[in-house]
């Protein structure tokens, strides 16, 4: 009789935990566990904003990694950052699965060869329409593997650096008014999502409200986001169903298209 061999996982968390979300989730692992996890899966948490790193012979042991986001800048050069973008070139050349949300969207794209900076339109807070692109390039399998695929999807944001050129044979799978790339994928094992699909709304006011404390936003920008919060929700669920078939799909099976120049 085969027995399947358990799954195992990584995140690799490039933010201290904020007493909210330690408070009423014990920590960022948590939500991510909670939002891309199933049963019978492993899961190793590495506080990579900390100096903590999975050793280079034991990457092979991982069947994915999801890269946090985090309020740091992913162009930055602090140590801890630079031997991130080192380690995903590593991953990348294995062909293992890395999932970046946020900062790590656009840390994979940095570390790839792309480029990242502040946004052209400033602070992206709230919740936002990503458009999946539908054209004349073949159709991510991904997008095949789901199913049948919304043509837009909402997801909440928060954010003022973007993703500007992607690497070279990257795709951009999806976009938005305010962001030109939403989502990109490379080869079959690459997936930057600049949105948030491990949040609730109740992380993203807790959110609000410590950017207005660090006067990092105005209050009435944050006012103007929290009432526009009550006007919508994320579709939740079908992000947290994107991410679990990109990470746990094969890759023959679930590979986006590789344009050639």
């Amino acid at each position: 009789m085969k027995i399947e061999q358990e799954k195992r996982y990584a995140l690799l968390l490039a933010a201290k935990d904020s007493d909210y979300v330690t408070k009423m989730y014990n920590g960022y692992f948590n939500v991510f566990v909670q939002a891309f996890g199933e049963e019978g899966e492993s899961w190793d948490l590495f506080r990579v904003v900390e100096g903590e790193f999975p050793d280079m012979e034991d990457l092979d042991k991982y069947d994915g990694f999801v890269v946090s986001g985090s309020p740091h800048d992913a162009y930055g050069n602090d140590l801890w950052i630079l031997r991130l973008c080192f380690l995903l070139q590593t991953l990348h050349a294995m062909h293992k699965k890395v999932l970046g949300i946020c900062f790590g969207h656009q840390v994979i794209c940095r570390a790839l060869g792309g480029r990242v900076a502040k946004a052209g339109g400033g602070w992206d807070v709230g919740i936002r329409k990503v458009i999946m692109v539908d054209d004349d390039l073949p159709r991510p399998k991904l997008f095949d593997r789901l199913g049948e695929t919304p043509p837009s999807a909402l997801i909440i944001e928060c954010h003022q650096d973007e993703v500007w050129q992607v690497p070279v044979g990257a795709e951009v799978i999806g976009f938005s008014e305010k962001t030109g790339v939403e989502m990109f994928c490379v080869g079959d094992h690459i997936l930057g999502i600049q949105g948030h699909p491990e949040y609730g709304k109740d992380i993203l006011y807790n959110l609000l409200d410590r950017l207005v404390s660090s006067d990092c936003i105005n209050g009435c920008f944050a006012d103007d986001v929290k009432a526009s919060l009550e006007e919508a929700e994320p579709d939740k669920k079908f992000w947290e169903k994107l991410c679990k078939t990109f990470l746990k799909g094969n890759n023959n099976e679930i590979c986006c298209a590789v344009k050639v120049d």
